[in-house]
């Protein structure tokens, strides 16, 4: 059947293109902030995620969208979406405060 003429294929979800956010100063600036405080020495880098996100409906009714997390993994058990996901106690608890305390600047 591969390679057949009868045989067709089209997206039936097509890919929705949205515009990048910007890396605004003022963004940036928070989360290094609250980073220093609770993690001193670590930088906070930029990067561009290979994972799914809804962000692409808010980006393309202009409404600029980051993914931030204040989870720590190590690369050696890193566990994500597997049989055997998890994240150390202690560290959930870190990202909530982390999470709570960048909500309450960026209110304020």
């Amino acid at each position: 059947m591969l390679g057949s003429s009868r045989l067709t294929m089209e997206a039936s979800n097509p890919a929705l293109k949205s515009p990048p956010s910007p890396l605004r100063a003022d963004v940036l600036g928070v989360i290094a902030s609250l980073t220093q405080q609770m993690w001193p020495g670590i930088p906070v880098v930029p990067t561009m995620s290979t994972g799914a996100t809804d962000s692409r409906f808010l980006r393309n009714a202009g409404i600029a969208t980051y993914g931030v997390s204040g989870i720590f993994t190590e690369p050696s058990d890193a566990r994500a979406h597997g049989l055997d996901e998890r994240v150390a106690i202690p560290r959930l608890y870190d990202g909530r405060e982390f999470m709570y305390r960048m909500v309450k600047q960026f209110a304020q």
